[in-house]
């Protein structure tokens, strides 16, 4: 994401103009903008001309155009390219994904333009390498101005790539900071090995699976970019390694000098318990894969969730979780790490977002930890269904005794309430 321009208050009145240029971008737009903001980018209208004869002409024409944001939409798709007819698959190929984002914006239109009424109802579909001006209705609160300085750090992309694989299938899987991308699927029938036939035919299948498998690597793991920091291959049982060394081999028949370096130099075989992509939070707790990724935000988030979840089991008077009980550990400052989900700051109530903006800053002030997890990756989505917040606690806290005190200053709230009533 580049910068274009910034310009927000100490009240956090202000706007700032980005320039999308990958698919992270486009989600980082998306936990941007919000119900209520008023947006800037460009769109494309289609414009009528009645001639004096009466006759009418259509084009289109490209312009600006500024809304009052109604609804934000963004949805991920991935291009299902196989291999070539021939089966044979180009090395160069690896450079990228080939996965689009879009990002629609939907609301009326609240600047003059020679094309478009005001008020007039307008869908923008944001482009990449366009510019987006964004004004906020209720300002710039702090979790939105750490998002944009995040959003814009140069260097991104994806870090990891995986192939989470069983016998027959394989899913192609890109992590970066903040998104996990399924870029491909595999699946090829393998028959059982009922007789000597069956084993033949099975060994067969296997090995044109492998060799799908090979191939779809080329096209949807971008293994010779530098920026890719590790290769995981993960399977149940033993196909990762059948899967590993094969690859290998093929890469020194085919002389691929580069991927045959990548595999050697990147990869990490994993084990799983099942070949589909939620697999991947496991992946991601996996020792030899947190010593390597450690200080990555995708694999934290994978780690810290990993301990609330054994706290919960083994001390749980220090794993809070729900929005309720999350605000009262806050109230009394024994959050040691927030766990929060990007979900809940989208909610389309100012007053919602602004009760967690507040919790977050109220952890921060107090030394704690918060980490905000993105809905794209599969912690973020375990987060979800846990309530989408969760809570390290510094010290133990028995929930009922709390909430019991809760009730209690609440009475003798009251009380002093009506007493002052009936005092004056």
């Amino acid at each position: 994401m580049k910068l274009v321009n910034k310009h927000i208050d100490k009240h956090g009145a202000g706007h700032v103009t980005l320039r999308p240029e990958d698919d992270e971008d486009m989600w980082h737009l998306y936990n941007l903008i919000q119900q209520g903001d008023s947006v800037r980018a460009p769109a494309i209208r289609r414009v009528q001309n009645v001639s004096s004869t009466g006759s009418t002409e259509s084009h289109r024409v490209r312009l600006n155009l500024t809304l009052q944001v109604d609804k934000v939409e963004f949805s991920s798709s991935t291009a299902q390219a196989g291999p070539s007819a021939d089966g044979s698959s180009d090395p160069n190929s690896s450079g990228g994904a080939p996965s689009t984002a879009a990002l629609f914006i939907s609301g009326r239109v609240i600047s003059e333009n020679p094309h478009v009424k005001l008020g007039a109802h307008h869908t923008l579909d944001i482009e990449a390498n366009r510019d987006v001006r964004i004004e906020k209705a209720d300002g710039w609160d702090s979790v939105a101005v750490a998002r944009v300085d995040e959003a814009i750090i140069p260097g991104k992309g994806a870090e990891v790539g995986a192939v989470v694989c069983g016998e027959g299938t394989a899913a192609f899987c890109l992590l970066s900071q903040h998104m996990t991308l399924v870029t491909h699927r595999v699946n090829v029938h393998i028959p059982r090995k009922a007789s000597s036939s069956g084993t033949a035919q099975h060994e067969k299948a296997m090995n044109r699976f492998y060799a799908t498998v090979y191939d779809s690597f080329i096209r949807h793991i971008p293994y010779a970019n530098p920026g890719l920091r590790a290769i995981v291959i993960a399977s149940p049982g033993w196909v990762r390694d059948v899967l590993y060394n094969w690859m290998l081999a093929e890469a020194s028949r085919r002389g691929d000098k580069t991927l045959q370096k990548a595999l050697k130099d990147k990869t990490m075989k994993v084990h799983v318990t099942s070949p589909h992509v939620h697999s991947l939070v496991e992946v991601l707790k996996s020792p030899e894969v947190t010593s390597q990724l450690k200080e990555t935000k995708f694999a934290r988030e994978g780690m810290m969730l990993d301990r609330f979840f054994k706290m919960l089991g083994t001390d749980e008077m220090r794993a809070w979780y729900g929005p309720d009980h999350v605000a009262l550990a806050a109230d009394r400052g024994a959050i040691g790490t927030l766990l929060i989900s990007d979900d809940l700051f989208r909610s389309s109530d100012p007053t919602t977002r602004k009760n967690y903006v507040a919790m977050v800053e109220g952890v921060q002030q107090k030394g704690g930890e918060v980490i905000i997890f993105s809905s794209m990756h599969e912690s973020g989505i375990q987060l979800n269904q846990l309530t989408g917040i969760a809570a390290i606690l510094t010290f133990p806290l028995d929930v009922e005794v709390v909430e019991a005190e809760e009730k209690e200053a609440e009475e003798e709230r009251k009380k002093a309430a009506e007493a002052e009533l009936d005092g004056g």
